[in-house]
């Protein structure tokens, strides 16, 4: 199936600024990720914790997304990462069904000499494996390595797992 919804998330740590910086130039001026046939909305997912410049609020904002906490009923004491997890769930999600978006690339930073690493769940998603070999192409000579972190019964409860394929994108 084609892709035609994409989201470039950012800040969902609040102190990894690459991402908020990309994420809130190209929501003024996003002309240069628009491509024909495609949507691609650029998000800031943890604003508080961006305003803040702080990991998160209440807790960890990229472990949140398991089906206990998306399904929450939201009380006034619910965390604000798990209320915002299910806001984010709604509106590129719901996660697992059909109507999630197809991509979902979720940039941050970390402090290892890694360089820019691209992130892979799942070792069977044909189409992310493709498109990380033409990432890795175009960045050469640059090198660009895939970090895989599958697991046989885990289910990522990750920011970027509501897409149908989801991207890390670490860089130092």
């Amino acid at each position: 199936l084609p892709v035609r919804r994409v989201a470039i998330f950012g800040g969902t740590h609040g102190n990894e600024l690459s991402g908020v910086f990309l994420v809130k130039h190209w929501q003024e001026n996003g002309a240069e990720i628009q491509r024909t046939g495609m949507e691609v909305k650029p998000f800031l997912t943890n604003p508080r914790a961006v305003k803040k410049c702080t990991r998160y609020i209440d807790c960890d904002l990229n472990r949140v997304f398991d089906p206990e906490n998306l399904r929450r009923t939201v009380v006034e004491d619910i965390p604000y990462e798990v209320r915002r997890a299910q806001e984010i769930n709604h509106i590129f999600g719901p996660k697992g069904s059909d109507d999630a978006y197809d991509l979902i690339f979720d940039l941050h930073n970390t402090t290892s000499n890694m360089g820019g690493t691209l992130i892979l769940e799942n070792s069977r998603d044909d189409f992310t494996i493709q498109m990380f070999h033409y990432i890795k192409n175009a960045l050469a000579p640059e090198c660009c390595p895939v970090l895989l972190i599958e697991h046989p019964s885990l289910k990522y409860a990750t920011t970027r797992s509501v897409a149908k394929h989801p991207v890390g994108k670490y860089d130092k």
